[in-house]
């Protein structure tokens, strides 16, 4: 079973908009995948004892997820060190859902992820063709 990480802005959300779309996500895609939400932790953002752990605990998911699904629905510094790290550095999948066009998108992101699609309904429609068991025993990665 391929491991992902729910990839997306968390600091400063307002009304659960981070916990939304990875509950939706989870609902859509356990069973088929294991799933690492980084908001399992209970982490106060802006407190310094926190912040080195944060960050670990964070990028030690990344390390243990197979693919990444992000969502680019805003800047974030945190998501685009995330996607940073696991394009360039650890070689991983990255699949992002966004709003913004191409012309619209930070380079920066359009460069380390690997797919970008306008929603996340497409996102996970993607997940599944390309990397569920399914999928993979036709040839998939």
């Amino acid at each position: 079973m391929l491991t992902i990480y729910l990839c997306g802005p968390i600091m400063d959300e307002k009304d659960g908009e981070a916990r939304q779309w990875r509950d939706i996500a989870a609902g859509a895609l356990a069973g088929e995948f294991a799933l690492l939400d980084p908001m399992r932790r209970n982490f106060k953002d802006r407190e310094v004892d926190s912040a080195n752990e944060i960050v670990e605990f964070d990028l030690q998911d990344v390390r243990s997820a197979d693919l990444l699904l992000v969502n680019y629905s805003k800047p974030s510094i945190g998501t685009a060190m995330e996607v940073f790290y696991a394009a360039h550095d650890l070689g991983k999948f990255v699949i992002a859902f966004s709003p913004y066009s191409y012309k619209d998108s930070s380079p920066w992101m359009v460069r380390f992820c690997t797919k970008i699609l306008p929603s996340l309904e497409s996102a996970i429609e993607y997940i599944r063709a390309h990397f569920s068991a399914d999928s993979r025993g036709r040839g998939a990665p």
